[in-house]
C-alpha cells in the first residue's frame, strides 16, 4: 500500500470514528430539548396527558442502561477485539434511533431509548481504542484531545440542532441517526483497524450489572411516582425498599465477586473516592439545570424548541472553551482548586435563576447570565473531576477507574432528572414557579458540596507531596533478597 493510500485511510478510519463519537454525545443534548414537544405529541394521540413522570423515563432509561453496560461493554472489546463491538455498538444504536423514530406509544420509545443505550454501551469505550490504533504514535495526543473535543462540540451543536429538527417533527431527533450510523457501518467495514484481542478472561459480573440496574430504575421511579401517589404509598415505599435492597446485593456481590461489575475497593482511595463523590452530587445538579431550563423555556415562558435551543448554547459553548484555556492551571495549580471554583461559580449560577426567574421572558437578566457561571463552572469542574480521580490510580487500573466513573456521571444524570420530578412535580406549569426555585435552590447546594470535595482533594494532593517529600530514599539495591522476597 502506497504511504498516500495508507494515510487516507487512516484519515477516513479517524473521521468514521469521530462521527460515530459525535453521534452518541449528540443524542444526550437533543432529546432533552425534544421532551416536551413528545409529550405533546403522544397526548394528542392517545388523549391522555404524558406527565413530566413518565417522560422522564425518556432521559433515565438511556442513562440507566448505559451506566449498568458501560464497563460489561468494554470488557467485550477486550475479550473479542474492538473493532467489532465498536460495529455492533453503532449497528444497534441505528436501529434504535429508528425504533424510536417510529414509536407508536411512550412505552416503546422508552424501550427503543433503553436499546439505543446499549448500543452506545458499546460504541463509547472502544471508539478511543480504535481512534489509537488508528494514528501513528506521535499523533495519539492529538488524536484523544480531538475524541474529548467532540462531546464538546456535541454539546454546543445539540440544542439547536435539536431545535431545529423539532421544528419539523421530534421524530427527526432519531432519525438524523440512521443515515450517519449506516455511512459510520458502511465505511468502517473497510477502514477500521483489526485490533488484536488483550483479555480471555471472564466478562464481569452481568448479575451485578442486573441489580444496579435494578436499584436505579426503582430509586428513579420512586421518586418520580411519589409525588402522585403519595411518599408513604405502599407502592412508593415499595420501590424504595427494592432500590435499597438491591443496591445492599450490589454492594456486598462486588466486594465478593471474582470480577465485580464495579472495583467498589478503588473508592478507598482517598483522592479517587473524593472526585468519584464530588462527580456524582455535581452531575445531580447539573441534571437538574438542563432539564429545568428546557421546561422552563417551552412551559413556562411558552419558547418554541428552536428558540429554546438557540437560548440555550452559551452554556454548553463555554464547556470546552473553559476546559481547554484552564488545562495549564490545572496542571500548576492542582485539581482541588479548579473544582471549588468551579462548583462555588455553578452554584451562583443556580442562585442567580432563584433570585431572577420570572413569568415573563427576560433571556438577558434571568437565562443568560445563569448560562454563562453554569457553563464555565462545568468547564472548570466536570471534566477536572474526573482527570483528578484517574489520575490518582495506578496505571493498571486507569481504565477501570475511568468506566466506573463514567457510570457514576450516568446514574447522577439518572437521579438528577428523578429528583428535579420529585420537587417540580408530574404537571409543570406557571403554579410550579417556587417549585422550580426549590429545585434550583437544590442544585446549588449540591454544587457548593462540589466545592467542598474541591478542597478535599487538595488538602489530599497536599498530604501526598508532603508524605513523598518526608519519605527515606531506598538503600536497598533491586537485586537485594530482601526487596524481592
Amino acid at each position: 500500500m502506497s504511504p498516500l493510500v495508507w494515510f487516507s485511510k487512516q484519515r477516513v478510519a479517524s473521521t468514521v470514528i469521530l462521527l460515530a463519537v459525535f453521534m452518541t454525545n449528540l443524542d444526550l443534548w437533543i432529546v432533552n430539548v425534544a421532551l416536551p414537544a413528545m409529550g405533546s405529541s403522544f397526548a394528542s394521540s392517545s388523549g391522555r396527558v404524558a406527565t413530566l413522570g413518565s417522560l422522564s423515563w425518556v432521559l433515565n432509561a438511556y442513562a440507566i442502561v448505559l451506566a449498568a453496560l458501560l464497563v460489561v461493554a468494554g470488557r467485550m472489546g477486550d475479550r473479542i477485539g474492538q473493532r467489532p463491538v465498536f460495529l455492533a455498538g453503532v449497528s444497534v444504536f441505528t436501529l434504535a434511533s429508528l425504533a424510536c423514530a417510529l414509536a407508536p406509544d411512550l412505552g416503546t420509545l422508552v424501550a427503543a431509548r433503553a436499546l439505543q443505550a446499549a448500543g452506545a454501551a458499546a460504541q463509547l469505550p472502544t471508539s478511543l481504542a480504535l481512534l489509537l490504533a488508528s494514528v501513528p504514535a506521535e499523533h495519539r495526543t492529538r488524536a484523544t484531545r480531538n475524541w474529548a473535543a467532540v462531546g464538546g462540540l456535541a454539546a454546543a451543536a445539540g440544542p439547536v440542532a435539536g431545535g431545529l429538527l423539532v421544528q419539523v417533527d421530534w421524530r427527526w431527533v432519531f432519525v438524523i441517526n440512521v443515515p450517519l450510523g449506516i455511512a459510520t457501518v458502511v465505511a468502517g467495514l473497510r477502514v477500521l483497524p483489526s485490533t488484536t484481542r488483550r483479555e480471555q478472561g471472564r466478562l464481569p459480573d452481568l448479575m451485578g450489572a442486573l441489580l444496579i440496574t435494578l436499584a436505579i430504575a426503582a430509586l428513579s421511579g420512586g421518586l418520580v411516582q411519589a409525588p402522585d401517589w403519595g411518599w408513604l404509598d405502599a407502592r412508593s415505599v415499595t420501590l424504595f425498599a427494592l432500590a435499597l435492597v438491591s443496591a445492599a446485593v450490589f454492594v456486598r456481590r462486588s466486594l465478593q465477586h471474582a470480577h465485580p461489575l464495579f472495583e467498589l475497593p478503588l473508592l478507598r482511595l482517598p483522592q479517587f473516592g473524593a472526585a468519584s463523590a464530588g462527580t456524582f452530587v455535581f452531575g445531580v445538579a447539573f441534571a437538574i439545570m438542563l432539564l429545568s431550563n428546557v421546561l422552563w423555556c417551552q412551559e413556562i415562558w411558552h419558547w418554541s424548541a428552536l428558540r429554546t435551543g438557540v437560548a440555550m448554547v452559551p452554556g454548553p459553548a463555554l464547556v470546552p472553551v473553559v476546559t481547554l484555556l484552564t488545562a495549564r492551571a490545572a496542571q500548576r495549580l492542582g485539581h482541588g482548586p479548579l473544582v471549588t471554583t468551579g462548583g462555588l461559580l455553578f452554584a451562583a449560577g443556580m442562585l442567580w435563576r432563584t433570585c431572577f426567574a420570572s413569568l415573563k421572558a427576560d433571556y438577558w437578566l434571568d437565562l443568560l447570565p445563569s448560562q454563562v457561571l453554569g457553563g464555565v463552572g462545568v468547564g472548570l469542574t466536570l471534566g477536572t473531576l474526573v482527570a483528578a480521580g484517574v489520575s490518582s490510580l495506578p496505571g493498571h487500573r486507569a481504565a477501570t477507574g475511568s468506566a466506573l466513573v463514567n457510570s457514576v456521571r450516568q446514574i447522577s444524570a439518572t437521579v438528577g432528572v428523578a429528583l428535579l420530578v420529585a420537587i417540580v412535580g408530574t404537571h409543570v406549569g406557571p403554579a410550579q414557579r417556587q417549585d422550580f426555585r426549590a429545585a434550583w435552590l437544590v442544585a446549588a447546594a449540591l454544587s457548593v458540596a462540589a466545592a467542598v470535595v474541591g478542597v478535599r482533594i487538595t488538602r489530599t494532593a497536599a498530604r501526598t507531596r508532603e508524605a513523598a517529600a518526608s519519605a527515606p530514599a531506598p538503600v536497598a539495591s533491586l537485586t537485594d533478597p530482601r526487596r524481592t522476597a
